[in-house]
């Protein structure tokens, strides 16, 4: 067992996020099977290559960046936000479409398809944390502190908001969070609100007149009207009820799921509703235990350690992974609109897995640069 000792960090994240991709490996190469007779003549494997190939560039990163001090972030954060910014500046100019997906999403990069908003996110919340901290002497001043916290947030969210609400809502709630957290003043967290909540209204009443601004409005606006109108019949809502329904307490079993042939998206975004088919309320509940463990983790990370840089970035990414996990299970049952979020570590997509696996890494960083329990000898 010589090899765990080139394995850091809090080792229950690491069995957590293998239990997770193990997961993902079953449910993809099950989902994505329709998929396969659809594009790929029949070759079932495509997608499951494919997939481990994500995961296993995705654990590397992870593996890297929790041998790495996670205090070299505490300055490089600038350098990789700046990055982050002009990859979502690079995809809203000159942005191709993936599977139907807006062309300001995605850009692709050595062969690959990614999502820069991901980045974006990870980018934001590390930058985010270290300015709370770099500037914690001018938090109560919203002139000295609007350029360094509340800039960058709404910067983010402003690029991000024409191609992907769900996404651009989801990192201003999670940044609004580690202000909370990082004792910004609750004065000015009161005006970023309202500044939020102006900015969409704002956006909104402008493409309404201007639908050349973004082409996802139309989308936005027949999703939150379906989830409110019951005589509404979302094909995908009803295809993941189906699902749901058909699981029962124990599933139909490995690769019986009959609605993965008519979900869209049946390997990404309603991914969750193939588990509860194929795995019934157990598998459901199972993943549901999962990511409450992570959550439980993550805060025992950073009850234990005593830098607030620390501190403030464990939080942001750890109920950034989280709450994207929740969402994502929520629109399957029907308790949310559909937002397009993936589920963490188990949805197929490169950017996604890539993403989730960073925040891990440095999170594991973090938590393994925290104090060594010691031994006390007790003479007797």
């Amino acid at each position: 067992m010589n090899w765990l000792k080139h394995i850091k960090g809090d080792k229950y994240i690491w069995a957590i996020a293998i239990l997770l991709s193990l997961v993902s490996i079953v449910l993809v190469y099950s989902a994505s099977s329709h998929l396969a007779f659809a594009y790929k003549e029949g070759n079932t494997l495509s997608f499951l290559f494919k997939h481990l190939m994500h995961l296993g560039i995705g654990f590397f990163i992870m593996w890297l960046l929790s041998k790495v001090p996670y205090k070299y972030f505490y300055n490089t954060s600038i350098l990789i936000f700046g990055i982050a910014v002009l990859l979502v500046l690079w995809a809203i100019s000159g942005g191709e479409s993936i599977s139907g997906a807006n062309a300001s999403r995605w850009i692709r990069v050595a062969g690959f398809s990614f999502q820069p908003s991901e980045l974006a996110k990870v980018a934001l919340f590390v930058l985010l944390a270290r300015n709370l901290v770099h500037f914690k002497a001018k938090l109560q001043s919203l002139k000295s502190s609007f350029l360094p916290i509340l800039g960058p947030v709404l910067l983010i969210c402003g690029l991000i908001l024409p191609s992907n609400f769900s996404t651009s809502a989801m990192i201003f709630m999670i940044s609004f969070l580690i202000m909370f957290v990082g004792r910004y003043s609750l004065k000015w967290l009161s005006i970023m609100m309202l500044i939020g909540v102006g900015s969409i209204g704002l956006f909104y009443t402008v493409v309404t007149n201007y639908p050349n601004i973004s082409n996802r409005v139309a989308t936005w606006n027949s999703r939150i009207e379906c989830y409110f109108d019951d005589d509404c019949k979302s094909y995908q809502v009803n295809q993941a009820k189906m699902a749901i329904a058909r699981g029962g307490i124990w599933g139909q079993g490995p690769g019986k799921s009959v609605q993965k042939y008519f979900l869209p998206q049946s390997s990404s975004d309603f991914v969750y509703a193939v588990i509860v088919e194929e795995y019934g309320r157990i598998g459901g509940l199972f993943v549901i235990v999962l990511y409450l463990c992570l959550l439980f983790r993550v805060l025992r990370i950073a009850s234990k350690s005593d830098d607030d840089f620390a501190i403030l970035l464990v939080i942001g990414l750890g109920l950034s992974i989280i709450s994207q996990a929740f969402i994502n299970m929520a629109v399957a049952v029907n308790l949310l609109p559909v937002t397009g979020q993936t589920l963490p570590l188990i949805s197929a997509g490169g950017s996604s897995v890539w993403m989730t696996c960073a925040a891990l890494g440095l999170i594991l960083s973090i938590s393994n640069g925290l104090p060594k329990p010691q031994n006390v000898e007790v003479d007797g």
